[in-house]
């Protein structure tokens, strides 16, 4: 506030003294006036006055505008003035230019202003609540003051919302808005809110935006749409920048095959617009953010699969290789495509298949390094293409292969009708442009990188430096043209190429100290003292020895180690060298060139370090350090216990392959026992199969046997006779034991008959006890109908089982004579053939109705199953019955009530109606005896908008006169 007065001090006394005065008139009509026109109308006054005196509105207007918000909630017609007279208070938009101060003066104001809104958290949350209206004139104005609010106190206001119960909900619901202008506000409103807060972010993300703003950005025409689309981007930038769970939740929603379409770009001789530049530069850097270095590595290779999968990748090669592209998209796309096939296989294998659409068609990878090393072409557009050639070779030895490959002899075109990758190459390396010395010399270490067989490929390549001369290895040309004294940035980029060749690989070593020179120049180098330029190229050439040193198999008696070290000891000392070689990490550039893989560089001079060359710098400094300051007899320790080191390793991978032979033979000994068990399982069960035919056949003989003494004992009828009996018993057993059962079961039977006909009988005395008035009289009536058919069921199935009884009896009787008949039938020796055949057919009379019995008695109980089904549903039905009487009685009494309340109401506002008319029509006779002119209600009506209009006219003249 202190800072509020001392703007209003500052300011001249004589006008604004008036307009302070009218501004108190009009805060003090807000406050105090009782009827809504006559603060709607001194709001509005407000309002027109708060971009001009913004500073006296804010002060003594802001309370009384907020308690309008909590108090005229109804009336939306005042809430949107006093949103509007809000944001003109807080917002830092202003029409017209003004000056640096007033400008640095305004911004004070709106954040002094939110300051003071927010003081309050009730304040932001009423301002949520009141975006729940879909009046247009309290929608829109507050999303323009929450905006401002969030540029203002961006952290502050995040917070409350965050803490607000549902208040992201809410911000969200704007973008389905069937009002573009506020969707479109509601997008930028969430831009302010999602920008640098995880917490948001992710519950925005969560709450379907990422569908949300694809379905606008498709609806608007993809890159060919407006600033919405554009602004639709930016806001999904938010979201997935730096958030490693919303990266997660957009790959896994399949969003990403959502974003190919926005790269078909068709045919472009018609021109490129402004804003599609925009909207595609936005869309290739949100294809970067998935798929950046900083991320972490699965999802990084995730999102590259996806990309590959769905064609995205192949949609960004196309651009790559179209005509008519502009520069700034042509060199975003070879960095998103850089990124998307960084350390992934599959996408690096389908960038080395793209060939440009020329003739002869060239690869992409030739086509893009001529742009390298040609120095016409732009430098953002030069580091574009050595980071992707950089991105093509991380973490993949078959493209490093390929690349080294087309420098060999043997695969060189005789005929001179196409370029390779290498002969570009090596074309920049030995060009005049220390830009193309530069950045091939890095391309080269690339593909050479944790790759020691391709070091030693490179060792065979040889170059034809003049007619009649020999050929030069690439090593010597290297150091040649590192002797000749070129530009600082040549010698940079050769000296780097050189450190990584050498590296790990001691036949890479050995080459470069057979030249006799080299040490001598490296040695030299590092003991002068010359400028600080220089400085660098000193350290990076004590590195170079340093690493001739450390890797250094002693080979060549002239350049041992111990010798490499006395020479350093005595030109140079060792305190000197390990100085020259701290230079290196000490510069600024390479500080800048450690942090990120791509080549970002402000102008081709700063182009010094890369990025891969200062890890390798941070790894071999500290060993480099030590190994200058041994003594031989350590070397010699080291080297002893290198080579126990290299023995050890040797027995133990000799071992380790005795493990995997054995291993591999248990493997087989495993399988082999496998199947020797399925074979003995097997032949188990044939011989089970065997043993249990074997004795099937003895019974079978054994019984034959006795058949066959038999009938040698017992020859003619009376065995015959015999054998009858014995059968006529069996089937004798056999039928009374089927008796015996039919009688169980009949006797069960009937107990079930006797509980059905309690529970009947329960039934039917619940049924005539629980009901009651005319809906239960017609619920039992329909119930003792079903009882009385069940009833009468069951006297079919009582009289069926009668039948049944009385059959049953029947054949008692009969086995009774057919046991009699046996009987005498076994006395008498001669047995006739007439009676044998009696007897089977009454045999066979039995059985059939002792099957019809069991049929039947098999159908009585499905018949008393379904009895019993249907008296659980009556059972139910009644107990439905019995509940729905008692809610409508409820019911009943409850309208009952209802209806008395209201007959009361109405009789009550009957005399209340009586009584207004009796005073109207008392205070209209007043009105006519005092001479005043009654106006009908009609005539009032019509005349309500001209009363309007004449407000309006003096409130315009008021301002004029102000």
């Amino acid at each position: 506030m202190n800072f509020l007065r001392g703007v209003m001090g500052g300011q001249s006394a004589g006008p604004q003294h008036t307009e302070a005065e009218t501004i108190q008139k009009l805060c003090d009509r807000v406050a105090s006036s009782t009827l809504l026109d006559d603060r709607r109308n001194a709001v509005r006054a407000l309002k027109s006055l708060s971009k001009k005196y913004r500073l006296e509105v804010g002060i003594q207007a802001m309370e009384h505008l907020i308690h309008v918000l909590q108090t005229d909630r109804s009336d939306s017609e005042i809430i949107g003035y006093a949103l509007d007279t809000l944001y003109n208070i807080i917002s830092n938009d202003e029409e017209e230019e003004v000056e640096e101060n007033s400008t640095r003066q305004s911004e004070d104001l709106g954040s002094q202003f939110t300051e003071i809104f927010i003081k309050q958290q009730e304040n932001v949350t009423l301002l949520l609540s009141l975006l729940e209206e879909f009046d247009f004139h309290v929608r829109w104005p507050g999303v323009k003051l929450l905006t401002s609010l969030l540029k203002q106190l961006g952290p502050q206001v995040q917070q409350i919302i965050l803490v607000s119960p549902m208040g992201v909900s809410r911000l969200m619901d704007l973008l389905a808005d069937s009002r573009e202008v506020i969707r479109n506000d509601g997008v930028l409103l969430l831009q302010a809110l999602t920008r640098s807060n995880g917490a948001i972010q992710k519950i925005v993300a969560f709450e379907n935006a990422f569908e949300r703003l694809l379905d606008i950005i498709t609806e608007e025409g993809n890159s060919d749409g407006g600033i919405v689309v554009e602004d639709c981007l930016i806001l999904l930038q938010n979201l997935l920048k730096n958030n490693n769970s919303n990266q997660n939740f957009f790959k896994e929603g399949s969003y990403i095959q959502r974003m190919k379409p926005w790269f078909e770009v068709g045919d472009e001789n018609s021109g490129w617009s402004a804003q599609k530049v925009t909207n595609l530069h936005l869309m290739l850097q949100l294809v970067r953010v998935l798929v950046s270095p900083t991320n972490p590595p699965g999802a990084t290779s995730s999102c590259q699969k996806a990309m590959f999968q769905c064609g995205l990748l192949q949609q960004l090669c196309t651009i790559l290789m179209a005509t008519g592209v502009p520069a700034d998209i042509l060199t975003e796309t070879i960095n998103t495509v850089s990124e998307v096939i960084r350390g992934c296989q599959v996408n690096q294998d389908y960038f080395a298949s793209v060939n440009a659409p020329s003739n002869p068609p060239r690869p992409a990878i030739v086509v893009l390094l001529m742009s390298m090393v040609n120095e016409r072409q732009p430098f953002v557009l030069r580091c574009a293409v050595l980071y992707c050639f950089q991105c093509f070779l991380y973490k993949n030895q078959k493209g490093q292969g390929e690349i080294v490959s087309t420098l060999l002899p043997s695969t060189i075109d005789a005929t001179g009708n196409s370029v390779s990758a290498g002969q570009l190459l090596c074309g920049g390396l030995f060009s005049t442009d220390s830009l193309s010395n530069w950045c091939a010399a890095v391309a080269l270490a690339h593909a050479l990188q944790e790759n020691a067989t391709q070091k030693e490929q490179l060792l065979r390549v040889q170059l034809a430096t003049s007619i009649g001369n020999p050929p030069v290895s690439l090593l010597q040309q290297c150091t040649n043209i590192l002797s000749q004294g070129s530009k600082i940035q040549t010698r940079v980029g050769l000296l780097m190429l050189l450190c990584t060749w050498l590296s790990n690989c001691p036949i890479a070593v050995t080459h470069f100290l057979h030249n006799s020179a080299n040490v001598p120049f490296l040695t030299g180098q590092i003991a002068e003292n010359l400028g600080e330029e220089e400085q660098l190229v000193q350290g990076l050439c004590a590195l170079l020895l340093g690493i001739s040193i450390y890797f250094n198999d002693n080979s060549l008696e002239s350049c041992m180690k111990e010798k490499l070290k006395q020479l350093i000891e005595k030109r140079i000392g060792k305190e000197n060298f390990i100085e020259k070689l701290g230079f290196i990490s000490k510069h600024e550039l390479y500080s800048r060139a450690s942090q990120k893989p791509q080549p970002n560089f402000p102008s081709p001079e700063c182009m010094i370090f890369d990025h891969e060359f200062t890890k390798l710098v941070k790894e071999l400094e500290g060993v480099i350090t030590k190994a200058i300051y041994k003594s031989s007899e350590e070397d010699k320790k080291e080297e002893e216990v290198k080579k126990t080191l290299e023995q050890h390793d040797n027995i133990v991978s000799h071992y380790k392959n005795m493990i995997r032979e054995q291993d591999l033979q248990l493997e087989e000994l495993r399988q082999q026992v496998s199947t020797l068990k399925c074979q003995n399982e097997q032949l188990q069960t044939a011989v089970t199969q065997q043993v249990s035919q074997i004795q099937q056949h003895k019974d079978q003989y054994n019984l034959l046997k006795v058949q066959l003494g038999k009938d040698n004992q017992h020859q003619g009828s009376y065995s015959d006779g015999a054998q009858m009996n014995g059968v006529q018993l069996e089937e004798i057993g056999r039928l009374r034991e089927e008796i015996e059962e039919l009688k169980s079961n009949q006797e069960l039977l009937q107990s079930q008959l006797t509980e059905k006909d309690t529970l009947i009988e329960n039934l039917k005395s619940s049924q005539t006890s629980g009901m009651n008035e005319e809906s239960l009289a017609t619920a039992s009536a329909r119930d003792s109908e079903q009882v009385a058919e069940l009833k009468q069921e069951l006297a079919t199935l009582k009289s069926q089982l009668n039948s049944q009884s009385v059959e049953i009896t029947k054949l008692q009787t009969e086995k009774q004579d057919l046991l009699q008949k046996t009987k005498t039938f076994a006395e008498s020796v001669p047995v006739q053939g007439d009676s044998e055949t009696v007897i089977a057919a009454k045999t066979t009379d039995v059985e059939g109705r002792l099957s019809a019995l069991l049929q039947e008695t098999k159908e009585l109980k499905n018949e008393i199953k379904a009895l019993s089904e249907e008296r659980t549903a009556i059972k139910e039905q009644l107990d439905s019955c019995n509940s729905t009487v008692a809610i409508l009685q409820n019911e009943k009494d409850k309208l009952e009530l209802e209806i008395t309340d209201s007959k009361k109401e109405q009789d009550d506002l009957l005399v209340l109606l009586a009584e207004q008319d009796q005073k109207i029509f008392s205070l209209k006779r007043k009105l006519k005896d005092l001479g005043y002119p009654i106006v009908e209600e009609d005539e009032l009506e019509s005349g309500d908008q001209e009363d309007e209009d004449d407000e309006n006219e003096d409130a315009d003249k008021d301002q004029d006169s102000i």
